[in-house]
């Protein structure tokens, strides 16, 4: 057995007049020790949960990066672009990226239900209405959304349906705006959104999720795209409509009704797209009219630049009887004349004509190119430490891409987009370095001063040990092992009451916060063993070196002197 360890063992373990005046000071070292270490793993763990719980929330809501129209600034009000399923293909094929799904954006109001208070004035009955306004925004996706996140943040409920072949209208909401609407789980919420004419939509809740993101959660309503895209106008819808009157000279109106785009609508209807909005007809024979309309940025002498994806419509137009004869109404009220309606949409009609003849018409609208247009795309990676780099991939990816659209997109990641949250975060690495140094300066002080304080305690046993030959380094080791049983019995003591404290908050939550200031509505802890051993084994290791210097006064001993002293 190694005889200094042995001896300082027993010294460490022994009783005396020495140790009187020594373990005072021993103590308040251990004690700075405990105090370092314990504070140093809760700083770690707070701060680490801190940056990856409002990291992976901010994350959630969003995306590790996005992708969207070339020169939009917000992603909430971002230009559409045309789905493209091989760049999707593509993208989704590198290295890194675990998933990307498309996206899209509509503001909107929800609108709680009324609340009526009765009350008296002056003896007369009254009552007040009341209804709380909420602003929101209006996520949509789509089929291969990743609810994950959402999922296991809900606390009431499920997510919305959005893989059925026919979109639905349901939302999820957070606690916070379920709080503020008295809205439940299985509710109809009144949506309004702002378009040329204001639309105002019922939505079914069929969850309630809780991030304690409040700044997201207060603002963000998940619900199906398809309703996001169709609500957005972008694209164009068109169908072919019969006027209810005739011309004088027995003709029918048929016309072209289009909504979404821009309104510039050009209509093809068999000789190329033209300004020509409708035609006045009456056919002698079974026939089908077809419509394509498209939607221009400019139009000049049958010049321009498509704006959207046409859209197609059709008219089923089947004649009876007297097939020969004018298109005159046998039944006309002010002006109009009267439909026989053959089925519950009101899609198929009759006109019965004067002379026997007998039109049928049936409207088979076209069904929008809405669906085609997205917000853009949301890109999940596997290690957010290698986002960058998988980001510069994406760029090449979506550079050397066959795109016929010619569309410019912005690859933008989740640090760009909400720079701020990002930069405060990685502003708490220096708060860190700053704690850490400062625990283990003053652990290190204090073992020095205790040091100093055992070796003046135990100046006759250096002068024994160095009459009977022992080194100058060989005492010094001495002393050396009895501060590192110090500092392991404060380590150790300190990692039981560090940890300790930071699984009473993981499972009890002792210590909330104000989710207006801080993102979040508790103090979140994450323990990481890798953490904690570099943590215990730096603090075991500077401590120790850190003392070698002060042992140097056992070099300076006389052992004349030393074996006089008292």
């Amino acid at each position: 057995m190694n005889k200094i360890y042995y001896i300082a063992k027993k010294i460490h373990k022994g009783k005396g007049e020495d140790k009187k005046v020594s373990q005072p000071i021993t103590r308040i070292a251990r004690l700075s020790i405990i105090l370092a270490m314990a504070i140093n793993i809760i700083t770690l763990a707070v701060v680490t949960g801190f940056q990856n719980e409002v990291k992976d929330k901010v994350i959630g809501f969003g995306s590790h990066a996005t992708i969207v129209k070339a020169g939009e600034n917000s992603t909430f009000e971002s230009a559409p672009i045309i789905f493209n399923d091989s760049l999707s293909q593509a993208i989704k094929a590198l290295k890194g990226v675990k998933n990307i799904q498309p996206f899209a954006y509509k503001p909107a109001l929800l609108q709680s239900d009324a609340d009526t208070n009765h009350y008296q004035i002056n003896n007369i009955d009254t009552f007040q209405v009341q209804q709380e306004i909420h602003g929101i925004i209006m996520k949509g996706v789509g089929a291969t959304y990743d609810w994950t996140f959402f999922e296991s943040h809900l606390v009431e409920g499920v997510v919305p349906n959005v893989k059925d072949t026919i979109p639905h209208d349901e939302v999820i909401v957070s606690a916070q705006v379920a709080k503020n609407l008295s809205i439940e789980v299985g509710d109809d919420v009144n949506v309004f959104f702002v378009k040329a004419t204001p639309v105002k939509l019922k939505y079914k809740v069929t969850g309630i999720f809780k991030t304690g993101l409040q700044e997201f959660d207060e603002q963000v309503v998940i619900g199906d795209m398809r309703n996001v895209q169709k609500l957005n106008d972008w694209g164009i819808q068109t169908a072919i409509r019969v006027a209810d009157t005739v011309t004088s000279d027995g003709q029918f109106v048929i016309y072209a009704d289009a909504r979404g785009g821009n309104g510039n609508y050009r209509h093809d209807w068999g000789k190329g797209f033209e300004n020509a909005r409708g035609f006045t007809y009456c056919d002698v024979k079974d026939t089908v009219i077809r419509l394509i309309t498209s939607d221009y940025n400019m139009f000049i002498d049958g010049f321009g630049e498509l704006n959207s994806i046409p859209d197609t419509a059709y008219l089923k137009v089947s004649v009876e009887g007297n097939k020969r004869m004018p298109c005159f109404p046998k039944h006309m009220e002010m002006d109009q004349f009267k439909k026989t309606f053959l089925n519950a949409s009101g899609t198929q009609f009759a006109v019965d004509l004067k002379g026997g003849k007998r039109v049928t018409f049936e409207y088979t609208d076209g069904k929008g190119s809405h669906q085609n247009y997205i917000g853009g795309y949301e890109v999940e990676v596997d290690d957010f430490n290698q986002l960058e780099e998988i980001t510069a991939n994406i760029k090449r990816a979506i550079y050397y891409q066959d795109n016929e659209d010619q569309i410019e997109y912005r690859v933008r990641t989740i640090s760009e987009d909400q720079q701020e949250i990002f930069i405060w975060l990685d502003f708490l690495n220096l708060n860190v370095i700053i704690i850490l140094v400062l625990m283990l300066l003053i652990s290190t002080i204090n073992m020095g001063s205790g040091l100093l304080v055992l070796i003046i305690t135990k100046t006759q046993l250096i002068g024994l040990l160095k009459a009977i030959g022992t080194t100058n380094w060989g005492i010094r080791k001495l002393f050396l092992y009895q501060a590192v049983f110090i500092i392991l019995r404060g380590v150790i003591i300190g990692n039981v009451i560090g940890i300790g404290l930071c699984l009473l908050q993981q499972y009890f939550t002792i210590i909330p916060l104000n989710p207006e200031v801080y993102y979040l509505d508790a103090v979140p802890v994450e323990l990481n063993l890798w953490h904690i051993v570099v943590l215990n084994i730096g603090t075991v290791v500077l401590c120790t070196a850190a003392l070698i210097v002060p042992s140097y006064v056992v070099t300076r001993i006389s052992p004349i002197k030393a074996l006089k002293f008292d």
